[in-house]
């Protein structure tokens, strides 16, 4: 296939078989011909992704020491291999996160706003940031936005000091009355990005007969494979083999769960049971459907807020919730930041799985921003202010990397989603509380 005369290939391809549909990631066959694949990254597909800690952090294990990441803190150690794409920010506050709260933390992370104290359904909160960012730069993919969780059920009632539960089960919200749930079963976020039509039990029920979903698309790949030049049939080996890898581990857990002769009416048929193993899938299928341009905004809630979860494989088997109020207590401290940093090691190996995923003449990190972070910062008092908050990736339209970021006064994380949103396209003159941008964290350059 000559560069200059072959056929053009649509960004929006896919294969299709019985009941499903695979989003491809980009080739080289769907630049333009005598378009060099190199000038893509002058207009890559921008993508914006947020992962929430719950429940703060130790701000004194968590911050880096100096104005850059070059050393970097107990908490943020595991960042290393790719702390060159990360930048950390010192405080970034939530004042409409005020009384102090855990619902009102979970609320405000994304949103910026104050939640209606009520504990009926009259709750009223905020467009969250992802969602505007969805309505901007999400209508051109199959999901305009998916949103993850990892508790795989959902409370309901009042949860905290008199605030509906919905404020802590939701980061997303679409508008100030309407929270969009968030999935944390991995075979259902599989089904959604990769099925095609039927009720969700048929999907699940059809999905099961096939030893593999990629079964289904060999009449297509081999069509598609004698459109391809070398590279991209290579491009399509390496998708196609982590496609089938994370369907290999979602029907191993699926397996494992079923043979388990005690019943655990709280774990549907699917998630693993260490959480290190759930969250790693969790992120593998974050990344496929990056790669896939199945959707371009992700948000992503590694537990709700006054999650009592244990995490006895990092030797803590004290819950969560009540080592955040720590009564400065040293012990439950170190424990506690045990967890955070536990939590960044996930996040860490995922942007590390990104950074290693070509693209263009870049890679999947480079195209992508991600907010990491917590909307409480200490925990012990329920203080909104000084948030533990990382950005990562995003090379490709201008953010620096390697950064530590200090404000002197607490600043509006708004400024930051603010920015964050002009970065991918998505224009505004204010979000919530903002008063700026965080015009330090990229180039002075036009994205």
């Amino acid at each position: 296939m000559s560069f200059v005369t072959r056929k053009f290939l649509p960004r929006r391809t896919f294969l299709r078989g019985v009941g499903a549909t695979l989003a491809l990631p980009l080739l080289e066959a769907m630049v333009p011909a005598a378009t060099p694949l190199a000038k893509t990254a002058a207009h890559p597909v921008r993508r914006l992704g947020f992962v929430f800690m719950p429940m703060g952090c130790d701000i004194t294990r968590w911050t880096p020491p100096g104005d850059t990441l070059d050393a970097l803190s107990p908490i943020l150690s595991s960042l290393a291999p790719v702390r060159d794409q990360v930048t950390a920010i010192t405080n970034l506050e939530l004042q409409n996160a005020y009384p102090g709260s855990h619902a009102t933390s979970n609320a405000a992370f994304l949103s910026a706003a104050k939640a209606r104290l009520t504990e009926s359904t009259d709750y009223y909160l905020g467009t969250t940031v992802d969602q505007i960012a969805a309505q901007g730069i999400g209508q051109a993919t199959q999901l305009p936005s998916i949103e993850l969780a990892m508790d795989l059920l959902t409370v309901v009632g009042q949860c905290d000091n008199g605030y509906a539960c919905v404020y802590q089960n939701n980061l997303s919200w679409s508008s100030p009355t309407t929270p969009l749930p968030a999935e944390a079963h991995p075979r259902i976020v599989f089904e959604s990005l990769f099925g095609n039509g039927g009720k969700l039990a048929e999907r699940r029920a059809e999905l099961r007969k096939r030893a593999s979903l990629l079964d289904a698309f060999q009449d297509d790949l081999l069509r598609l494979q004698r459109q391809l030049g070398p590279g991209d049939r290579g491009r399509i080996a390496q998708y196609l083999d982590t496609v089938r890898e994370v369907e290999r581990r979602v029907q191993k857990a699926e397996a494992a769960t079923r043979e388990n002769p005690l019943p655990d009416l709280d774990r549907p048929v699917g998630a693993p049971a260490a959480y290190a193993d759930h969250a790693r899938l969790m992120f593998d299928l974050q990344r496929l459907a990056l790669q896939g341009d199945v959707t371009r905004v992700i948000t992503f809630q590694l537990a709700r807020e006054t999650s009592n979860r244990t995490y006895p494989e990092i030797g803590v088997p004290d819950p969560h919730h009540p080592l955040s109020h720590h009564g400065n207590d040293p012990d439950k401290i170190a424990r506690m930041a045990k967890i955070n940093q536990f939590h960044v090691s996930l996040f860490a190996e995922f942007l590390g799985t990104l950074k290693a995923t070509p693209e263009g003449n870049g890679t999947l990190l480079d195209h992508a921003l991600y907010l990491y972070g917590s909307g409480i910062g200490n925990p012990n008092i329920h203080d909104h202010t000084n948030l533990p908050i990382l950005v990562a990736g995003g090379t490709a339209f201008g953010m620096k990397g390697g950064q530590h970021l200090r404000y002197e006064r607490p600043t509006p994380l708004a400024n930051l989603h603010l920015t964050l949103l002009d970065k991918v396209g998505v224009r505004l003159d204010a979000f919530a509380d903002s008063d700026g941008e965080v015009s330090e964290l990229f180039e002075s350059r036009p994205a």
